[in-house]
C-alpha cells in the first residue's frame, strides 16, 4: 500500500467508518492504533510516516492511539473548545455550489461542521478538489459577536456549524 493509499484509508476509516476496521471512537476521536494496524495490515513505521508527512496534518499520533483531527460524518466529540476567530476567514469551493450557497449559506453537508482556512492559498487549494476554484470571505469575527461558535482543529482548520448567507463575501 503506498502512503497515499494509506492516508485515503486512515481518513476513511478514522472519519467515516471507524465501525469496518472493528473501532469504536473514544472521545477526542481516538482509536485505538494496534487493531487499526492489524485491519489495514500495515506497520507503526508506515502510519507514523504517513501521520509525518502528510501536508494537510489530518492525523494526529499519540503512544498507542490516533484520531483525524477533523472532517468527521460519524458522531464524534472532539473536545474542541469555542475560541474567539480571527475577522477573516476563507472557504474554497467551487462555482457548482455557488447558487445553493448563496440561498443558504455554507452547510456542513454530510460532516459535522463547515471548515475554513486562515489564508486565502489553502482555501484555493481545498476548492480546486473540484476544479476551479472559487474563494468566498467568511466575516467570522461578526458572525462571533452575533453568537456563532467557533474551533480550531489540532492542524488549524476552523470549524463552525454553518455560516449563513449574510456573513460571506462573494468574490
Amino acid at each position: 500500500m503506498t502512503d497515499e493509499q494509506l492516508s485515503r484509508r486512515l481518513s476513511f476509516l478514522l472519519r467515516h467508518a471507524p465501525d469496518q476496521a472493528g473501532l469504536t471512537l473514544a472521545p477526542g476521536g481516538w482509536a485505538p492504533l494496534p487493531p487499526l494496524l492489524a485491519h489495514l495490515k500495515v506497520t507503526r513505521a508506515q502510519v507514523e510516516r504517513v501521520v509525518a508527512t502528510n501536508n494537510k496534518q489530518r492525523f494526529t499520533l499519540d503512544g498507542e492511539r490516533i484520531r483525524a483531527n477533523q472532517g468527521h460524518s460519524v458522531p464524534v466529540d472532539l473536545d474542541l473548545l469555542p475560541v474567539a476567530p480571527p475577522p477573516v476567514l476563507y472557504h474554497g469551493t467551487h462555482p457548482g455550489a455557488l447558487e445553493a450557497i448563496a440561498r443558504e449559506g455554507l452547510r456542513p453537508m454530510k460532516r459535522h461542521h463547515v471548515h475554513l482556512s486562515l489564508d486565502l492559498e489553502t482555501a484555493r487549494q481545498v476548492g480546486a478538489r473540484r476544479g476551479r476554484p472559487v474563494i468566498l470571505t467568511v466575516q467570522a469575527g461578526a458572525m462571533h459577536e452575533a453568537g456563532h461558535h467557533f474551533y480550531r482543529s489540532h492542524n488549524g482548520v476552523w470549524l463552525t456549524e454553518a455560516v449563513p448567507p449574510e456573513f460571506l463575501q462573494w468574490p
